[in-house]
């Protein structure tokens, strides 16, 4: 494969440079950076699991009680669909416990039919989620709790999931639904591997979402024939060696390295921050969106217990 330079030895910057920030912004370090490109523009963190609305998904929807298998999924799965915390809030004062107990489809709907009466913004703009009719339903919100209707009420595709025996067997039946694209079936695989439900290797699988993969064009002129999904794994693999030709100090996730999740999301960011710093690589995606703001609430953050790393937070 042949790299762009410039660009890929960005990719690492870029990496490190993040963490610099998640950790700085963590111990009351200020600045947070000298980098204008971060001081004027927002990214996702290096580590998808530390970005705020994954971190909600673990602690909130995940880990904040004991819930049968069934029940994690369901919650998971609902989440993943709407994408945004404050609707999660939102529905839980107007349904109580989100939960199959609860779950109606027509309910549950008339539930997300409120927020928006009231002129709140019910999904998270992160992914592109299908809005087609699949389910006949001329609005979106429907078709998404009919699609619910379907997993857990209507069929045994629950059990489906629950007999996975692999992430990337986990991913291809979520791929298998109406509604579900390759990039959303992987989020949500990712998702549900959070839990205790799954215990998969975040690197046995991947796959590039639009943005991975306008980020891997950039970082290299060549992949040899490669594709995507080995471009990520050989990022996971040479992690460390690059880090250390590039003399970076590499901040781990408290000696979590990058999992493919991880590189596969950092050439997304890579994508995002070289239309700043290498205007002159044309791709179909030419401004940034989002400007970078403090959030007025800290996040206490928490990882699933399996990694082992909760322990060392600060």
């Amino acid at each position: 494969m042949k790299v762009r330079q410039s660009v890929f030895d960005t990719y690492w910057y870029f990496a490190a440079e993040r963490q610099n920030i998640f950790f700085n912004r963590l111990n009351g370090r200020e600045p947070l950076t000298q980098d204008p490109i971060f001081q004027m523009y927002k990214f996702c963190n290096s580590y998808r699991a530390s970005d705020r609305v994954s971190q909600f998904l673990i602690r909130e929807v995940i880990y904040n009680k004991q819930y049968s298998e069934e029940d994690t999924l369901f919650r998971i799965f609902l989440f993943r669909l709407l994408n945004k915390s404050e609707t999660w809030g939102l529905l839980e004062k107007e349904l109580g416990e989100i939960s199959l107990r609860t779950f109606s489809p027509d309910r549950y709907a008339r539930a997300i039919e409120s927020i928006y009466a009231r002129g709140e913004i019910v999904y998270g703009n992160a992914f592109i989620l299908c809005a087609t009719k699949a389910f006949g339903f001329d609005k979106k919100h429907e078709n998404h709790m009919a699609l619910m209707k379907y997993v857990f009420r209507d069929t045994d595709f629950s059990q489906k999931l629950l007999h996975a025996t692999s992430l990337q067997h986990l991913f291809e039946t979520l791929r298998s639904l109406p509604l579900i694209g390759d990039f959303m079936a992987y989020q949500i695989a990712i998702d549900l591997n959070y839990s205790d439900v799954f215990n998969f290797d975040e690197n046995d699988f991947t796959i590039a979402g639009p943005g991975a993969k306008r980020g891997i064009a950039k970082c290299f002129e060549d992949t040899n024939g490669k594709d995507s999904a080995y471009v990520i794994q050989w990022m996971v693999e040479n992690q460390d060696k690059e880090f250390a030709r590039l003399g970076i100090n590499f901040q781990s996730l408290w000696g979590r390295k990058l999992h493919a999740i991880d590189c596969q999301g950092l050439f997304c960011e890579t994508d995002k921050y070289s239309r700043v710093k290498f205007p002159e690589l044309k791709s179909n995606r030419v401004r940034m969106k989002t400007t970078f703001s403090r959030h007025s609430s800290q996040i206490s953050y928490f990882y699933p217990p399996k990694w082992g790393i909760n322990e060392k937070i600060g």
